[in-house]
């Protein structure tokens, strides 16, 4: 498993905008305070100007003056010398909801992909929310139904963004009863973990751990012990049989090691312990 030198914070969609903003407020301070520059993406979503602008007035009432709106209809525009500009100018990056597709159509394999890796690769904060949530791995979830039992039927998959490898994302978790589909989609892809993130919940990815902030839980699907499924001999509507895979539920103050696949059930206790592991 591999991860990005910079922090990531991967949002379960809906997050608080009118109260403490819990979330965001996490953002925008590892990112640099009211001396962050926020770049938000909007190429999730098919109405760039009103989602910009809510988030442009939700950042600016953090403190963040600084803070520009992107989106392009084309991949012409994200191999524009302005386009790669506005990244390498960012201390973070903030991409919107709306459809996982429109972001990696639009950006994958061109300038702004390429100048979005080399700047977490140096440090850039990176966040997104709902859409920009699944994105960020490297196989994500497209679409699927929700409070169903895990069958092949009921997710469809495709490369994501590949900012962060090893694990697929799903948003918006408990709250459209989505751990059949994140089964479903760990049980095709075992080698990977499934983190399911409530809405105005998130995880905070640094030096392969990650922390839980907000208000919900972040379920976490580890298939690499399984010793059994009928993936190879069931149709794609009937039932996945899955035995000894293990699920954590980790609600705020909780954390988990990406690479040794444990929970931390005391961030700041294990924080305080490995202090030079998360600056290394």
């Amino acid at each position: 498993m591999h991860t990005s030198r910079g922090p990531l914070v991967i949002i379960g969609g809906a997050e608080d905008k009118q109260g403490d903003c819990k979330v965001l407020q996490e953002f925008v301070r590892i990112g640099g305070g009211k001396q962050a520059r926020v770049l938000v993406f909007t190429v999730a979503t098919k109405l760039p100007v009103e989602v910009g602008m809510e988030y442009v007035e939700v950042f600016k009432k953090l403190g963040v003056s600084d803070v520009r709106t992107f989106d392009i209809s084309g991949r012409d525009s994200a191999n524009k010398d302005t386009a790669v500009d506005l990244v390498r100018d960012a201390t973070c990056v903030f991409f919107t909801g709306g459809e996982q597709l429109r972001i990696t159509k639009l950006l994958g394999g061109t300038r702004i992909d390429a100048a979005l890796h080399d700047a977490l690769r140096k440090g850039i904060v990176m966040a997104g929310t709902s859409a920009g949530a699944s994105m960020m791995s490297s196989t994500m979830i497209v679409d699927g139904e929700g409070e169903k039992s895990p069958t092949l039927a009921i997710v469809q998959m495709a490369p994501g963004m590949e900012f962060l490898e090893g694990v697929v994302v799903d948003q918006h978790f408990a709250q459209r009863g989505r751990l059949g589909r994140l089964m479903s989609a760990v049980a095709q892809y075992p080698h990977h973990l499934g983190l399911g993130i409530d809405e105005d919940t998130a995880i905070v990815v640094e030096q392969g751990t990650f922390r839980v902030i907000g208000r919900g839980a972040v379920s976490v699907v580890d298939a690499g012990g399984m010793t059994h499924t009928n993936l190879k001999t069931v149709t794609s509507d009937e039932s996945l049989a899955l035995c000894d895979v293990k699920l954590h539920i980790l609600p705020q103050g909780y954390g988990f090691h990406l690479y040794t696949r444990q929970p931390i059930t005391d961030w700041e206790a294990w924080k305080a312990k490995h202090h030079e592991e998360l600056k290394a």
